[in-house]
């Protein structure tokens, strides 16, 4: 059978395109070796985030007293949770079938090979069949980055991220190597759950592309807290369960740290297994090139989601896939000379506008430029902050706690072009920053919009 459109991959940019192409009457196939959903779906955002909110549930309950509640002899349930976890998983990989059970989209299970490209049609063998397509997506995603580091190989008391999700028990301790938005999930998980954890990052601070003075507040609580964060620090080698490292601003300064588990959480790259007939195929440091419409510099392949190394985010793989198949369709509109109201008008990814969530403790929610960025690109900015209890709702809920809101404004045209919180639930009301930054809102036109009361989002209306 000859399909309109292959996808390789699964995961939020694969099903997002296959739901979109099928719905729209066009026959699609999907290649995904392991599990609908890709990495987000089984083995990062979700199950992270069930896992993080059973610790959160512990840690309130544990803390409840703030609030005049007395709750004692508090225990968890490691394996319970992780059952729960797993049930998440299912349910929603489960969901993703159902949104693809149609009569123009076929699944495959397997992994997939591109073969070659005869006569404008691309053909991919899986399983030892041959399909055959007019259009190619690559969506293969990411793998968890080694670095070069002795002793991590076959080092059994060495995880990566996918590890330390399988784990049926809870170290009894952990170091955690990189300071990033993985390696900081991870350790408010551990922390929360009573494990001593310390965290290793090579940059002068965690979290180095975020606005710093938002990250400065989760550094002082989570020093506080009791978790040593070493900054400017190289892992130099592994041992076992030891750490030996070196500080990159003191040329004498040395040490080590044990652990039961050794996290090294440094990143991802872009996975490109199955396509090396894809010639002519243009990378730039290991990832896929992608214009404007995420089509690749072959014609007819397009590319979304990690594999492209734009930003690793499932949101953003999404909506890089809506805008392909959008593309897709409004050319083969084009070329067949069609001429009616329902032309797809394809529009272009706004990276500009991608909003940001660390799932820490509390969150941290960002969209647009830091005041850094903005610096940098000379654009001159009036930044207006406030603390998170400005908010009344957020003074109700969350005792002890400060936050801070930023607002990056253009002085010259007072356009809002960044937004950055630090307090819960940041992460629920980012959106609405993130539309304003799309948007190019000035603080005159965000004035107008009317947030409900009492809620913690209008800490973004008090900014005005």
């Amino acid at each position: 059978m000859n399909y309109f459109l292959a996808i390789v991959g699964g995961g939020p940019a694969g099903y997002t395109a296959a739901e979109i192409a099928s719905k729209a009457g066009k026959d699609v196939v999907l290649f995904e070796q392991n599990a609908l959903g890709g990495t987000c779906l089984n083995v990062g955002c979700i199950p992270t985030k069930s896992l993080l909110y059973g610790a959160k549930q512990y840690y309130n309950a544990t803390h409840a007293q703030k609030y005049g509640v007395t709750a004692e002899n508090v225990v968890f349930d490691f394996a319970a949770m992780q059952k729960r976890k797993t049930i998440v998983v299912r349910k929603l990989v489960a969901g993703i079938k159902q949104r693809l059970n149609n009569e123009h989209c076929t699944v495959v299970s397997g992994g997939a090979k591109v073969l070659d490209n005869i006569r404008q049609v691309w053909r991919i063998e899986c399983n030892g069949e041959i399909y055959e397509a007019e259009h190619l997506m690559i969506c293969t995603g990411s793998t968890n980055f080694v670095p070069p580091i002795s002793g991590i190989k076959d080092n059994p008391a060495v995880w990566d991220s996918t590890d330390a999700l399988a784990a049926t028990e809870l170290p009894k301790s952990m170091v955690i190597v990189g300071g990033g938005v993985i390696g900081m999930e991870f350790a408010t998980l551990y922390h929360e759950l009573g494990v001593p954890v310390t965290v290793i990052e090579a940059m002068p601070t965690i979290l180095p592309n975020l606005d710093q003075e938002v990250v400065q507040v989760l550094l002082d609580k989570y020093k506080k807290a009791g978790i040593p964060i070493l900054t400017q620090t190289k892992v130099e080698s592994i041992d076992g369960n030891t750490v030996h490292y070196s500080s990159l601003s003191s040329e004498e300064s040395k040490g080590e740290v044990s652990a039961e588990r050794i996290l090294v959480s440094v990143g991802r790259r872009a996975n490109l297994q199955g396509l090396e007939a894809l010639e002519g195929l243009e990378l730039n440091r290991g990832a896929i090139v992608i214009d404007e419409f995420c089509q690749t510099n072959l014609p007819k392949v397009y590319a979304c989601g990690d594999v492209t190394g734009k930003i690793m985010l499932a949101h953003v793989a999404s909506r890089q896939a809506e805008v392909a198949v959008e593309h897709m369709l409004h050319d083969q509109m084009v070329n067949a000379q069609m001429e009616n109201d329902q032309m797809v008008n394809a529009q272009m990814v706004n990276y500009n506008a991608v909003p940001s969530v660390v799932y820490t403790n509390p969150e941290i929610a960002s969209v647009g430029l830091t005041e850094t960025q903005a610096e940098s690109m000379e654009i001159p900015v009036e930044v207006r902050k406030l603390p998170m209890t400005f908010s009344g709702r957020f003074m109700a809920e969350n005792e002890g706690e400060t936050g801070l809101c930023k607002m990056i404004v253009d002085s010259r045209t007072q356009t809002i072009v960044g937004v950055h919180c630090i307090g819960n639930p940041c992460s629920e009301f980012i959106a609405a920053a993130s539309c304003a930054v799309r948007n190019g809102y000035t603080l005159s036109d965000f004035r107008q919009v009317v947030f409900p009361h009492p809620t913690v989002s209008e800490i973004l209306h008090e900014l005005l």
